[in-house]
């Protein structure tokens, strides 16, 4: 047998959520709702579908490994310039991009838990350790334990903000605070995936203190509010320095040609952008409601999910929503266990969510 690394035995694969062909298989079902990946419920922007099928034309073609054009727009939307971003396989892609570059053996980061679980995989893989901090009261990240936790081995924070999977988030006030207290030679990924949900109020813009902080990443992606999970088309914002170490590391032709068209046609199509994000919110007030009159904890979100305490096991009510064609996501995973996290779907998915649950906790 070829010697493999030690490490690779300390990891756990990733586990997604189940696809509704594998539940349709299993079970004999045919009318399946997925409310467990944070997908978009209306899908992709018309534009967006248009221009995938129009690339897929020129499917011989290598795609443009440097995405120029998006690269482009990016840059005008955001008033940066164009070598400030760095375009992944999704931010997934990304996250091991930043540990390959900045994390050597023994190396330590540093989050919160429960987050974003790809943080302390990225890490290990480098054969770096991760620090976890306890989230504080509310489900809200800890930035003071995390500036405690700080040693002369620490490397990279991730900052989850949104947090997946509370859907809690840092202030902009808070932020700001916390990045002048962390050293310069500590990098901050400032992980934003759900920034379109989140944006307004105490929300930071985290763009505009890129001048300010050179230790900066922001990450964003065009999987959740674009619709765009299935191809996956992720980016990075930082100083043209960090961007272009980064661009060491990165693989040619990274971001396959459809998702780069698609990507570009979604960004311009802000007006789904803003009909996701109203249809987010009346499902948010609506499912507000219903688990209150369950008698059901809830985390208030700022995002496109609601983690809810159901007050039995999770993966027990897991499997027995699964028997009737609705998807969620325990939170075992998270160490919630007697919490899900759904997916805030349609007007038509969110009242059969409510329906099923209360059969399954007879409520």
């Amino acid at each position: 047998m070829v010697k493999h690394r030690r490490t690779v035995e300390t990891l756990e694969p990733y586990r997604p959520g189940k696809p509704i062909s594998e539940v349709k298989r299993e079970l004999g079902l045919t009318d399946i709702i997925k409310l467990a990946s944070n997908e978009n419920p209306l899908g992709c922007s018309p534009k967006a579908v248009e221009a995938l099928i129009k690339r897929t034309r020129e499917a011989s073609l290598y795609p443009d490994g440097n995405c120029t054009e998006l690269r482009n727009a990016l840059a005008e939307r955001f008033n940066l310039d164009p070598g400030q971003f760095l375009f992944g396989a999704g931010s997934d892609q990304i996250l091991e991009i930043i540990a390959q570059t900045y994390i050597n053996p023994g190396d330590t980061t540093l989050t919160c838990w429960p987050s974003f679980s790809r943080y302390e995989a990225v890490t290990r893989i480098m054969d770096g350790k991760m620090v976890r901090v306890p989230l504080k009261q509310h489900y809200r990240f800890d930035l003071d334990g995390i500036l405690s936790s700080i040693t002369d081995t620490t490397r990279i924070i991730w900052i989850c903000n949104p947090n997946n999977p509370t859907g809690t988030i840092i202030t902009a006030e808070e932020q700001k605070a916390f990045l002048e207290k962390v050293p310069g030679n500590v990098l901050v990924v400032l992980d934003e995936a759900y920034y379109e949900y989140a944006r307004g109020g105490d929300y930071p813009e985290s763009v505009q203190l890129l001048n300010e902080y050179q230790n900066v990443i922001i990450l964003r992606t065009f999987s959740k509010v674009y619709g765009l999970a299935g191809l996956r088309v992720g980016y990075a914002i930082s100083s043209k320095e960090i961007i272009e170490l980064l661009n060491r590391v990165r693989g040619p032709f990274n971001v396959n040609a459809a998702a780069q068209a698609a990507a570009l046609a979604a960004l311009d199509d802000q007006e789904f952008v803003q009909m996701s994000v109203r249809t987010n919110q009346a499902g948010k007030q609506y499912l507000y409601q219903a688990f209150e009159e369950m008698g059901l904890e809830y985390i208030p979100t700022h995002t496109n999910f609601i983690m809810v305490n159901v007050e039995k096991n999770s993966l027990e009510i897991f499997r027995a929503l699964l028997q009737k064609g609705v998807i969620i996501r325990s939170g075992d995973i998270f160490d919630m266990d007697n919490w899900i996290r759904v997916t805030i779907g349609t007007p038509e998915q969110n009242m059969r969510l409510i329906d099923a649950l209360k059969e399954v906790l007879n409520r």
